[in-house]
Parts: C-alpha cells; sequence; structure tokens
C-alpha cells in the first residue's frame, strides 16, 4: 500500500532552520505531484508549498515564499521541504501529501491530494 513517511521535525529557535523529508513507497513517485500542508493546534490544515511531477513547477502560501523550498529527488522517492528563518507562528505539525493535480489553483487545495503522511511536528520557540 501507499506509506508516506515525514521526518525531521523538531524543536528551533526562531530564526533556525529545519529540512523535512518525506520518504513515499507504494506509488509510482515521478507520477505524483507532491505538496506540503500544515496545521496548528485549533486551527485548520493549510497548505505551504507544492512541486509538480517533473519538479518544473513551484506553488508556495504567501506565508512561506522567500522562507521555505521544497524539491523532490524522484529517484529516492522523496520530497523536502527546507525551512529558513522559522517563526513561532510556523510551529505545527507538518503533512506531505501526494495527488495528480491537473491544474496550477488545484495545488493549493487539500482534496487534490489522494495519500497523505502521518506528520512530524515542528516547533518553533521565540
Amino acid at each position: 500500500q501507499v506509506q508516506l513517511v515525514e521526518s525531521g521535525g523538531g524543536l528551533v529557535q526562531a530564526g533556525g532552520s529545519l529540512r523535512l523529508s518525506c520518504a513515499a513507497s507504494g506509488l509510482t513517485f515521478s507520477s505524483y505531484d507532491m505538496g506540503w500542508f500544515r496545521q496548528a493546534p485549533e486551527k485548520e490544515r493549510e497548505f505551504v508549498a507544492a512541486l509538480s511531477r517533473s519538479g518544473s513547477s513551484t506553488y508556495y502560501a504567501d506565508s512561506a515564499k522567500g522562507r521555505f523550498t521544497i524539491s523532490r529527488d524522484n529517484a529516492k522517492n522523496t520530497v523536502y521541504l527546507q525551512m529558513n528563518s522559522l517563526m513561532p507562528e510556523d510551529t505545527a505539525v507538518y503533512y506531505c501529501a501526494a495527488g495528480r493535480v491537473y491544474s496550477g489553483s488545484n495545488y493549493y487545495i487539500l482534496r487534490s491530494y489522494t495519500y497523505w503522511g502521518q506528520g512530524t511536528q515542528v516547533t518553533v520557540s521565540s
């Protein structure tokens, strides 16, 4: 079955960096668009970043632009989220997701993604 396993979360001070990884198995990774979402306590899950299956197109939430970078290694079936200049408001559980997204605007939408990981906690202290 399809599995997405996130790693790399943890506790970091404001201004620090983390690199999240999401290892995929059970699917043809290169045929799927990949996204990162996050959910803070008592808030809805929100879009962070996405990357087309070819890696040629990237999409970012306004809160992530200029600080976060999404990338993928199709040979390793892994998608990454490099997060720099972290702020306390970035504290959340981060989820990776896989789906087949056929238009640019749909990359931002949760229901565009079929498979989800279990999440990794990111905590940014002030």
